[in-house]
């Protein structure tokens, strides 16, 4: 093992102990139980106890928040990732880790000149005529500061933050240990799938801390926005970017939630919030690549009532067949027609044999009832998509993650839309997209392109099925057809009989010990021992010492 190994496992050490001691300190000992961290938990309770006092009044969701935040910019991306996930948390841990403030302090402009120096290998002064040393925002992956090209252009300059990515990697190495724990040790884990959660969480932080990897997102929605005046992208400035550095345009506009300033400046709200509107649902239903995190802080207003987006840290993506599935679901939604949600839900793949299907019936009829009498212009999508999203997350049925941050986009855009115009209606501008797609998939160009597509995997399938058959029926008749079958759940259930079994197994023994001594007592014969059988002396010694590492073993696993 090399050094740069050895000093990267002392950290994690060391930040292994630190969650563990911020979880106990917020009262998740009952958490650390459940990971089998009896004897952590043992530790830390006197330590502690006045501490986690104080967080009495707080509910688990607080104090969770409250956790994440003291752990630092890696635990609260992943309160941030989880607020999205509908899915998986209950309401009022979403509400909760949505309040996470992905903001700490800055760092010095010393650790900035040197990050600019290590990315492009200039000085600042070789590369901007002016750059502002206080940064305008400050937050966990990188800060942005005001900046001044060589050739006039002002422009904003977000520099990753130094140390972040061996920070990161030792945070995702601890929540992987956590996540593995987890799923060894709580029952029914495997439904949330906690490792795969952190993985997802690695890719997605990885790909922030990328910064190059966002100039070239901007330059992707220009592309698809391109020669639509009502929407402006900054212009990224690739001479002056790298992965841990990226130079933008200065952007110069009202923010859209000043809605004062925007009246000042002559602007008009409807055309606007139509305009906002109108470009997500394209994004969504036309480009399948959207801007995940649409809040009022990252619009600006500019002249014209142009809307320029900003922050493209955190997209979605919804391919043809995810976009053809969500159109297919709140088509049967608004038909009101609750077997084909059923179907299109066990057609994905997402619903299991133990889900009760008459009560998840009778779940999803209530849901659409509430809905099918409201007027369009009341009707919320994004409120809808949440409401759908917590029925199939109480039956513990898969989503897709991405569609999980579209609700929560809907309801954003939405949000901003009521607050421009009182009587801002969604369904206005989502419904002749709907009704394009919808043609569009019925029409015989797209069902010839659809054959066309899957015209060579029919004729491959043609051409290798004989052979493959033919292979089964001959290794069915050399007796040398095996089906590999794959047990789910059961590990547990097997330790746990096998630990019964043991304990059963010393209990017989104990007690086959306790009879021999009892009847070479009484029968009195073999060498003595003050008077008493040496044989039935060490029988009742070998019992009670067994049957005290038994009572011990049970005390400890706190089973009693």
């Amino acid at each position: 093992m090399n050094l740069l190994q050895l000093n990267r496992n002392i950290r994690s050490i060391k930040r292994y102990r630190q969650v563990v001691r911020v979880l106990f300190k917020y009262g998740f000992d009952n958490l650390l139980a459940y990971l089998s961290l009896t004897e952590v938990v043992t530790r830390w309770r006197r330590m502690l106890r006045r501490e986690t006092s104080m967080l009495a009044e707080l509910n688990q969701a607080e104090r969770m928040r409250l956790a994440l935040e003291e752990l630092g910019p890696t635990f609260i991306k992943l309160g941030q990732f989880l607020s999205t996930r509908a899915d998986i948390l209950p309401p009022n841990y979403i509400k909760e880790f949505s309040k996470l403030q992905d903001s700490v302090p800055p760092f010095s402009f010393e650790e900035v000149t040197e990050e600019v120096r290590r990315e492009l290998g200039r000085d600042i002064g070789e590369l901007f005529s002016s750059f502002d040393p206080t940064p305008i925002a400050a937050a966990s992956i990188a800060q942005v500061h005001r900046a001044r090209l060589l050739s006039g252009e002002d422009v904003v300059v977000k520099v990753r933050r130094p140390g972040i990515q061996d920070q990161v990697e030792t945070d995702i190495e601890a929540l992987m240990l956590l996540a593995i724990v987890a799923e060894r040790h709580i029952a029914n884990s495997e439904i949330y799938d906690p490792t795969g959660q952190v993985r997802e969480l690695a890719r997605t932080i990885r790909r922030e801390m990328d910064l190059s990897l966002e100039g070239r997102t901007i330059e992707r929605f220009a592309a698809n926005f391109a020669g639509d005046r009502t929407l402006y992208f900054p212009r990224v400035h690739w001479s002056v970017t790298s992965k841990g550095m990226l130079t933008m345009e200065y952007i110069d506009g009202i923010k859209v939630s000043d809605l004062d300033a925007l009246n000042r400046a002559g602007m008009d709200l409807r055309l606007i919030a139509k305009r906002g509107a109108d470009a997500f649902v394209r994004m969504v239903l036309e480009h399948g690549y959207f801007h995940g995190d649409p809040h009022p802080g990252n619009v600006l207003i500019l002249p014209d009532n142009v809307i320029c987006m900003l922050d493209f840290g955190m997209t979605g993506r919804i391919d043809p067949f995810l976009k053809g599935y969500l159109t297919d679901i709140l088509l049967a939604i608004l038909r009101r027609d609750v077997e084909e949600v059923i179907s299109l839900l066990i057609y994905s793949g997402d619903i299991t044999d133990s889900i009760n299907i008459r009560s998840l019936r009778r779940d999803l009829s209530e849901f659409i009832d509430k809905y099918y009498e409201l007027p369009l212009q009341e009707l919320e999508v994004g409120q809808l998509l949440f409401d759908f999203t917590e029925i199939i997350t109480n039956y513990r049925i898969k989503f897709h993650p991405d569609l999980l941050l579209l609700a929560k986009a809907f309801v954003t855009i939405e949000g901003m839309g009521r607050m421009l115009d009182p009587q801002f209606d969604m369904t206005l501008h989502l419904r002749p997209l709907m009704e394009r797609e919808i043609r569009e998939r019925l029409s015989p160009k797209s069902a010839l392109k659809f054959l066309q597509g899957n015209l060579g995997s029919y004729v491959n399938l043609l051409r290798t099925l004989p052979k493959e058959l033919k292979e089964i029926l001959n290794r069915i008749n050399r007796d040398k057809f095996k089906i590999d079958l794959e047990h789910r759940g059961l590990d547990r259930f097997i330790r746990e009989l096998d630990k019964s079994i043991n304990r059963l197994s010393s209990s017989m023994i104990i007690a086959a010990l306790i009879v021999g001594s009892s009847i070479v007592m009484q029968v009195g014969k073999g060498p003595l021992l003050m008077g008493f059988p040496i044989f039935a002396f060490m029988g009742y010694t070998i019992a009670a010492l067994i049957g005290l590492v038994w009572v011990i073993a049970i005390i400890r696993s706190g089973r009693l």
